[in-house]
């Protein structure tokens, strides 16, 4: 069994002003993520209206399958042109781990 995580760190348009502008922006985002059925959640910068962490987690037998499932994931968000990607923090781990 292996497990993969990623972490985007996300720059959000300047008229987040509040957070519930903010959770239009990221609300969105965890939707479409979840079509990959994958674990999903808004996981750091909480109370900051210009940024938002969001994390993915999958599991699956083989490590390709879980690193395929976590290029999708990223290519998803990369390509939403309201947010600016600032990095991207991936982990693989397997049973020796």
């Amino acid at each position: 069994m292996f497990t993969g995580t990623a972490e985007f760190d996300l720059l959000l348009p300047g008229d987040s002003r509040s957070l519930k502008e903010k959770r239009g922006y990221v609300r969105p985002i965890i939707a479409a993520l979840r079509k990959f059925e994958v674990a999903v959640a808004e996981v750091d910068s909480l109370d900051l209206h210009g940024r938002a962490a969001i994390g993915v987690a999958v599991v699956a037998a083989e490590p390709a399958h879980v690193r395929d499932v976590l290029d999708r994931c990223e290519r998803l968000v990369a390509a939403r042109p309201e947010v600016e990607m600032l990095s991207v923090r991936r982990r693989l781990h397997g049973d020796d781990d």
